[in-house]
């Protein structure tokens, strides 16, 4: 797709995301965070929904854990630029809460849209949710997001292969040290993928 016609493509589908009340997370939300980045990415990361920060000033990881992701990244050697960041989930849950099944359902068509836009070579999903999802889509199954991450996955989206790296969240990684590690782990291995497609 010419860069013209993404541009537009994903200013449309920002526009109906910020009008969108398809589930009840839009009566508490201050604003709804359609994600942000280059439109011709390194790498789309997936997380699992706005935080406070994040809908205060609508935008995707501008909180701790988006300083914690912003700083393992750089780690590697990467950094905002080099990628498109959304989430599962455009609005708020209250509290912060996981994610429910009917908000997922209603809230993932934009996601799909703005992958199918960007089409990505490689996807890395931050936490569970994200990781399920995407997965699913490509005919995987996993129980749980340790068991998942540290590995690359291989599925076919838009005709092509596209590799799949699921990994902690960085919120998680904020609360439990122990989690960081694994964290910039899957960030290296991120970064060797890039280098053995020839992408940096």
């Amino acid at each position: 797709m010419p860069e013209e016609s993404r541009v537009e493509a994903m200013r449309q589908i920002v526009e109906e995301i910020l009008r969108c009340r398809r589930c009840g997370l839009w009566r508490g939300r201050r604003n709804a965070v359609p994600g942000e980045g280059s439109l011709e990415p390194l790498a789309v990361f997936v997380g699992e929904a706005p935080g406070y920060w994040e809908d205060l000033k609508g935008r995707p990881f501008v909180g701790a854990a988006g300083r914690l992701l912003d700083e393992t990244l750089l780690s590697v050697g990467l950094s905002r630029k080099d990628i498109y960041i959304t989430n599962i989930l455009k609005c708020r849950p209250p509290g912060n809460r996981d994610p429910r099944p009917e908000e997922v359902k209603a809230c993932t068509p934009f996601l799909d849209r703005q992958l199918e836009v960007i089409r990505p070579k490689i996807i890395v999903t931050l936490g569970r949710h994200s990781a399920r999802y995407i997965l699913s889509k490509a005919g995987y199954t996993i129980s749980g997001i340790t068991a998942a991450r540290g590995r690359i996955y291989r599925a076919v989206f838009w005709d092509r292969e596209v590799h799949i790296l699921p990994t902690f969240h960085p919120a998680a990684a904020l609360y439990n040290v122990r989690l960081r590690k694994y964290l910039e782990g899957d960030l290296k291995l991120l970064r060797r993928e890039l280098e053995e497609q020839g992408l940096i």
